[in-house]
């Protein structure tokens, strides 16, 4: 039988860049406010000077590209990450719905992305459990189906939101569409806080479940619906 491969460390370095980027949406959520504030000076007639004007778009590009290597690096930790999680229960339960691949690949697909990285990570609590049920004395399960639905609720919102945001910012020509703009990138990161946490507590509770998974030595265990299959 095929051993399992270590995750931890995946684990903690994935941790680590989604604490990054929830720094700098904190960062980013009061960059906005204050270009909000410069933008609004402008609405009401007020008077900014080409010093302020240049600091703040310095500092909007500073932030900007810091949080999208910051992003972009912790989503590719997060899906290999996820991507091993998944091999690693497959050498563990017999059937499962998809193959490991789908633990990457089902990011980048057009319609299936909305709805299939959830299905997986869903599956991964809920087999594991049933696993760790049937083997380890004392175990009590971790499978929390509200966190997922509400983690999977706010990355739909937040990935509509950032297509707008990104979109809207383009064709913004007037100073009041740049204001409605930037408010609607503070709501944004202000929404990748929560969304960040989440994202941390689901990897660190599955996380300490496949440390449990990775210390049985024994051979694939069938999920609960096959073992109910197989009595019938």
């Amino acid at each position: 039988m095929e051993m399992l491969r270590p995750n931890q460390q995946r684990a903690k370095i994935a941790v680590i860049f989604l604490f990054i980027v929830m720094a700098l949406d904190i960062i980013s959520v009061i960059s906005d406010y204050l270009e909000y504030n410069l933008l609004s000076t402008v609405v009401n007639g007020g008077f900014i000077s080409e010093e302020q004007a240049s600091s703040n778009d310095l500092r909007q590009m500073v932030i900007g590209v810091l949080y999208l290597i910051a992003f972009l690096t912790s989503g590719i930790l997060f899906i290999c990450w996820f991507r091993r999680a998944y091999y690693n229960l497959h050498l563990k339960a017999q059937y499962l719905s998809y193959s490991e691949g789908w633990a990457a690949g089902a990011w980048f697909v057009p319609i299936l992305c909305w709805f299939r990285p959830y299905q997986i990570m869903q599956e991964m609590f809920t087999e594991t459990d049933k696993i760790l049920m049937q083997k380890v004395e004392g175990y009590r399960p971790k499978t929390n189906k509200t966190l997922l639905i509400v983690w999977w609720v706010l990355w739909i919102i937040s990935s509509f939101l950032g297509n707008f945001v990104l979109k809207y910012s383009f064709k913004a020509d007037t100073v009041e569409e740049m204001a409605k703009s930037t408010i609607a990138g503070l709501i944004l990161s202000a929404l990748g806080v929560p969304l960040g946490l989440l994202v941390i507590k689901i990897v660190k509770d599955y996380s300490s479940m496949e440390s449990l998974l990775i210390e049985l030595k024994d051979e694939p265990t069938d999920s609960l619906n096959d073992l109910q299959s197989k009595t019938i």
